[in-house]
């Protein structure tokens, strides 16, 4: 089976990414999709990151009805912080038989430099590229395990949906109405 793993901190989970991983796993080879909620990106701050178990909550709710999206909670038993290539080592060494692809905006294509190991990343694992505005150009564009997937041009961001629900604001689709009960249910991002 060939997997694609879409890591986040999905903090919420919104459109985007669903849409992102609706075309991975219907215009791409993937048989599935995979979230793999990040509890602590070693690149980013997160002092409005919401418990790991509330992000993992939203996002088995995003996505329960696709047949082809799964949640992985893998990183919350890996040591902190999390790091790409060590999570893609476990992953792979416990479904052997799987064939790991890892899902990735071109945004972060450009900053894949700055990875732990990223050289063995894109040695042992294609990447899938759906595109982002104001990306740049960099050199792993090219690369031979780098493959380009066409997608809507998305522009949504967790940061904005956070915001809008401090100030009140409706976030309607731009999530999912289950998402959005769950936020107002636990009084989150307030």
């Amino acid at each position: 089976m060939k997997v694609g793993l879409f890591f986040g901190s999905f903090n919420p989970i919104h459109i985007g990414h669903l849409i992102i991983g609706n075309v991975m796993a219907e215009h791409a080879d993937l048989d599935e999709v995979w979230y793999v909620v990040t509890p602590q990106n070693p690149l980013k701050k997160n002092n409005t990151l919401i418990h790991e178990f509330d992000r993992y909550d939203m996002v088995n709710l995003a996505v329960m009805d696709h047949p082809k999206f799964r949640v992985s909670d893998v990183e919350f038993h890996l040591p902190r912080p999390s790091f790409t290539i060590d999570t893609l080592t476990y992953i792979q060494e416990k479904f052997p038989k799987n064939k790991f692809v890892l899902i990735i905006g071109e945004d972060n294509l450009c900053q894949l430099p700055k990875w732990k190991n990223y050289n063995s990343i894109l040695e042992y694992f294609e990447l899938y590229v759906y595109p982002r505005p104001d990306s740049g150009d960099c050199e792993l564009k090219n690369h031979k395990n780098v493959r380009f997937v066409e997608a809507p041009l998305l522009d949504i961001s967790a940061t904005y949906i956070r915001q809008s629900i401090k100030k009140n604001f409706s976030v309607k689709y731009m999530i999912t109405q289950e998402v959005e009960t769950f936020i107002k249910n636990k009084n989150l991002y307030r």
